[in-house]
């Protein structure tokens, strides 16, 4: 079975429905709106009690790990630390984690004026951030920002790939992510 961890960027347009019909495998998903890795990590809050109980009770062969869409960029600290706990229970429990790399947030968007960001710059810190994944936590990158990004000519999100507030995926950007991840998954 395959466990994603996540949040509203996971769940958007059924996606983990999508990704298990690419994988013909089980797609579990513990998310809420807002969750941010650490809270997956921590024992103590609801979403961390399940995680713990699921890797615990065995079957999980894949953690899928997925961070509050600006975190990477605005709490990389963070990010790595909740990332380097999830990969650790992940190994102890026999699963692979894996992390899905989100995007940058759309041009105009409110989320991405918050952050005094061009997407360009929040593009350039989610890839640093995902790389320090990949060197410092040893842990796979599906990384979706990237196809997201070359769908648009290296110059934006790809047309068509954002819903209409700029962060959340469209149903084709929810089909790409399952494509993506499913390539991570499936090789």
């Amino acid at each position: 079975m395959i466990l994603m961890l996540g949040n509203s960027l996971t769940t958007r347009n059924g996606m983990p429905d999508r990704l298990a019909a690419l994988l013909g495998r089980e797609v579990a998903v513990h998310a809420r709106g807002g969750a941010r890795l650490a809270e997956q990590a921590n024992p103590a809050t609801r979403l961390g009690a399940a995680t713990a109980a699921a890797l615990a009770a065995g079957g999980v062969d894949a953690l899928v790990l997925q961070e509050m869409g600006h975190g990477p960029v605005t709490a990389t600290g963070r990010f790595l630390e909740s990332v380097a706990r999830l990969a650790a229970m992940a190994r102890e429990a026999g699963a692979v984690p894996v992390v899905y790399g989100t995007w940058a947030f759309g041009a105009g968007s409110a989320a991405l004026g918050r952050l005094d960001l061009s997407p360009a710059e929040m593009h350039g810190a989610m890839q640093a951030a995902l790389g320090c994944v990949e060197r410092e936590c040893g842990v796979a990158v599906a990384n979706v920002g990237a196809a997201f990004w070359e769908v648009g000519d290296g110059g934006a999100v790809g047309a068509g790939l954002l819903a209409a507030d700029g962060v959340h995926p469209s149903g084709a950007g929810s089909e790409l992510a399952a494509n993506v991840l499913a390539g991570t998954l499936g090789a």
